[in-house]
């Protein structure tokens, strides 16, 4: 007789079942999406903008730019292509790991201009490379692995470059239409999620990173999780209620560091006479009740799951309420199901330049019930980033590896401006505790 974690499977991917010729059509296609990107974000600005610095968190524009060339220049063209280099003299300038972003407009950078045409020669020769590498036989090449890898690399740039812009002072330069209203009709305010086992992690998942394998056997408690994100509407309770100035809802890193740079509220947000406002890419507006709350810190966002008498979800339980199908015992690959995400499902690709309004996709919830789980805001979660049992780095320990630790915070589920590469039901982000910079927001938890 079977046991119940006999049934515990996930979907393979259909990436998997393409013949070489439409694999290579999807890599170039998703390749260029991310250029469309990373060039509407640099061409929005002037050149004295692209090589400023807007905030010592961040890489001035046109190190970003740069930098999505030389990786890609690395990897593939001269890794997977065995060509010969085209600028091995700015290798060191555009190793992240060599330079922290507060240094680096003091390098000898590339000028806009030669940045555009460098990345520009780089996707020609790793276009070269595409129409001809066998996409067998190499774990690097297997299903183009290594083309998913710079497609989800430059849209993790284009989201920083997004941060960035975010940061930057002036007019607007940046425009979307707004997201859609909210289509859900009257939500429960938090679901249960069953404990028991659940399939955690990928094994079939064929552009899946290295922090997101191998799959296993996870088990969570049961629990509630809330339905939707944290919306401004609620946070502003917990503001307004002198959440920031108590002490007992907070630990203490994040009580000494909200005290020292004397935080009240979330970042970009100011109270004026008539209310609460923020700026949001240059635009100066009331803070929507109905949106979930962005710009938060882990810290900021434990304090007001303390005051609510609630708590942070794991990362476990979050991968459980965001893939499980209890009717079938199977991890899906997003909360909807195994289709790709469209935008019925998700606010996702810089669509819009905000988070939507909770309840706005119902299209997008999981078999539970629980409601925009992926896109919007990244939503920090309990864990500290740590390797699955069984992990292997690859194709390089920098990408992973050497994160691990209780330094950072894993963050799950994307934001509005996380792109559809890059991210999937297992996808990982991590940053510290302290970030508020990010597109970041929560939900919270408790115990059943």
């Amino acid at each position: 007789m079977s046991g119940p974690t006999d049934r515990l499977t996930e979907t393979p991917n259909r990436l998997r079942e393409l013949g070489a010729e439409r694999l290579r059509t999807h890599a170039a296609d998703v390749l260029d999406h991310a250029r469309a990107r990373s060039t509407a974000l640099t061409d929005a600005v002037d050149d004295a903008d692209l090589v400023r610095q807007h905030s010592r968190l961040m890489s001035p524009l046109v190190w970003d730019l740069a930098h999505i060339g030389s990786q890609e220049e690395l990897w593939l063209v001269r890794d997977v292509g065995g060509r010969d280099p085209l600028r091995p003299d700015i290798d060191d300038l555009y190793d992240a790991f060599q330079h922290p972003r507060a240094d680096r407009p003091a390098l000898p950078l590339l000028g806009p201009a030669e940045a555009r045409a460098y990345v520009a020669e780089v996707r020609d020769k790793a276009f070269d490379v595409l129409a001809d590498v066998p996409l067998t036989g190499r774990r690097l090449t297997e299903s183009a692995f290594a083309f998913g890898m710079l497609a989800q690399h430059e849209q993790q740039h284009d989201e920083t470059m997004l941060a960035t812009h975010q940061l930057r002072r002036g007019e607007p330069v940046l425009h979307a239409p707004p997201p859609p209203v909210r289509r859900a009709g009257p939500l429960p305010p938090e679901v249960f999620v069953p404990g028991g086992p659940f399939l955690m992690g990928t094994s079939t998942e064929p552009w899946a990173l290295d922090n997101e394998r191998p799959a296993h056997e996870a088990h969570v408690a049961p629990f509630f999780l809330d339905t939707t994100p944290v919306t401004n509407g609620a946070y502003l309770e917990f503001v307004e209620s002198g959440g920031y100035g108590e002490r007992r809802w907070w630990n203490a890193a994040g009580w000494a560091y909200v005290q020292e740079h004397a935080i009240g509220a979330p970042r970009f947000w100011r109270r004026e006479r008539d209310g609460w406002y923020r700026t949001r890419f240059g635009v100066v507006e009331p803070v929507p009740p109905d949106e979930p709350v962005v710009h938060v810190s882990y810290h900021e966002a434990a304090a007001y799951a303390a005051w609510a008498g609630k708590r942070l979800p794991t990362e476990a339980e979050w991968e459980k309420a965001a893939r499980f199908d209890p009717a079938t015992g199977r991890s899906r690959r997003y909360p909807w199901g195994d289709a790709d995400p469209g935008p019925e499902h998700a606010n996702l690709g810089q669509r819009h330049l905000r988070p939507a309004a909770v309840g706005a996709y119902p299209a997008g919830a999981s078999p539970l019930g629980v409601h925009q789980l992926v896109g919007d805001v990244w939503e920090w979660t309990s864990s500290d980033f740590r390797p699955y049992p069984g992990f292997v780095a690859f194709p390089y320990r920098e990408y992973s590896e050497v994160f691990f630790g209780s330094e950072y915070k894993v963050l799950r589920g994307g934001s509005f401006g996380t792109d559809a590469v890059a991210v999937r039901g297992t996808f990982r982000n991590w940053d510290f505790p302290i970030r508020r910079q990010i597109f970041a927001g929560f939900r919270c938890a408790r115990d059943a």
